[in-house]
């Protein structure tokens, strides 16, 4: 199940205020500060799972989405938050550097 808190919502019908409405893609990101779930603007697969909430659509791999549930999409003054049952690792051992980050 993926939800989106009303703060969350309203700031993505904002932003699709001035353009053309595509669907978020809800995708696990493997960066420098480990893995965490990211969102981009992407076309739905055949191996999706989907979720329309207020005219939006919500796209997840269905096996992520399975590993991940419930997710929810909240949002701060700081930006979206993406919650999930994923236990995600955290720090820079995902590419390789020793102590920080910025090192």
């Amino acid at each position: 199940m993926i939800s989106v808190t009303e703060t969350a919502q309203k700031e993505i019908k904002a932003y699709f205020a001035d353009k053309e409405l595509k669907p978020i893609r809800i995708f696990l990101n493997n960066g420098c500060g480990g893995a965490q779930l990211a969102m981009a603007l992407d076309d739905k697969r055949t191996s999706d799972s989907v979720y329309k909430i207020d005219g939006v659509e919500y796209l997840m791999d269905t096996q992520l989405l399975e590993d991940a549930k419930p997710v929810e999409i909240s949002f701060s003054g700081m930006g979206f938050k993406l919650d999930s049952s994923l236990q995600l690792s955290s720090g820079c051992s995902s590419c390789g550097t020793k102590g920080s980050c910025c090192s």
